[in-house]
């Protein structure tokens, strides 16, 4: 009788087992992510286009659209550009953008001042850290200096945004215009070349309050060594102050900084260790070639060279001259 019981319970289990579902399998977990669409590429745009869709560069556009630059700027490159802010048109002197716009030729040149041939990175440009790069204006280069986590053009531009890819090239943004050296400024005398460039205001101001304008408007040619804006506000407080109100010394002064002749930088380069006649009667300055500076009188640094004019050439020095007392 429990043999019988026992068979009817193993068949039963049987039986029951056969009818049951089959097991499914847990789903894997690499099933049971769905799959994702392939990520989209994002379409970059010409540079142009960048510029037209960024907002900031509405003055830049119009200017290049005015220069004929359009197409040039959206082909296939690839090009690095310095783009002035419309603040920076702004910041230009009274009168110079219309003039510009009047004078397409110049604008061109302008323009093409502020292009490179070729895709350079700000993680490029350290490297070329006191060099002198070409622009797609043909002759004219752009000094570039690198001072910890600032990179200046022309020691006075300085480069505030960076790496704006764009389908044929980078822009970088620059906080002022850049005015090529040589080229259209040589069409300006020494006066308008130091006035257009922005960073001799203080020189401007002394040269008109001398009334030396007329002077350096002259035939010439002169050699002019242009302290900075910066290198005025070295000078010890209240000494531009005293010098406005004391107009013979200030003449004595400013004309201690130009040589009456044409004296490019190759010139002032091969008088090394010896002296420069000035304007101002019986002084000179002594030249001094040191580790590829170029110095005036031991102290004072060439630190721009060859801005040409019509009437002679600017060489930018960090400091004022200052003639020896008799």
């Amino acid at each position: 009788m429990k043999k019988l019981v026992f068979s009817l319970i193993v068949v039963l289990a049987l039986v029951l087992g056969a009818c049951a579902p089959a097991a499914t399998p847990s789903p894997t977990k690499e099933a049971m992510v769905e799959p994702t669409a392939e990520p989209t590429e994002v379409m970059l745009k010409d540079i142009v286009d960048t510029a037209v869709a960024d907002g900031r560069f509405g003055t830049l556009v119009s200017a290049v659209q005015a220069a004929g630059l359009v197409d040039t700027l959206k082909g296939e490159g690839p090009f690095t550009v310095f783009a002035p802010t419309d603040d920076a048109f702004k910041a230009l002197p009274a009168g110079t953008l219309e003039g510009l716009l009047a004078d397409i030729p110049a604008l061109k040149n302008i323009l093409l001042y502020h292009v490179l041939s070729g895709k350079v990175m700000a993680s490029d440009v350290a490297g070329l850290n006191g060099q002198m790069v070409d622009t797609a204006l043909e002759g004219e280069k752009i000094a570039i200096k690198v001072d910890g986590d600032k990179v200046m053009l022309n020691e006075n531009v300085g480069v505030i945004i960076t790496d704006i890819e764009t389908s044929n090239g980078v822009i970088h943004v620059i906080d002022a215009v850049l005015l090529p050296p040589t080229g259209e400024m040589s069409k300006l005398d020494i006066v308008d070349t130091a006035v257009a460039d922005g960073r001799f205001t203080t020189l401007v101001a002394a040269v008109t309050a001398a009334n030396l304008v007329d002077t350096l408007k002259g035939e010439g040619p002169f050699t002019v060594f242009a302290p900075t804006d910066e290198a005025f506000a070295a000078l010890p407080e209240g000494t531009v102050e005293a010098l406005l109100a004391d107009i013979p010394t200030l003449t004595n002064i400013l004309l201690y900084h130009v040589a009456p002749e044409k004296l490019m930088a190759a010139d002032v380069v091969a008088l090394d260790g010896k002296e420069i006649p000035t304007a101002l009667e019986g002084q000179s300055l002594k030249v001094t070639v040191k580790d590829g500076k170029v110095y005036l009188n031991d102290t004072v640094e060439i630190i721009i060279t060859d801005i040409e004019t019509s009437n002679g050439v600017i060489h930018v020095i960090n400091a004022v001259l200052l003639p020896p007392t008799k």
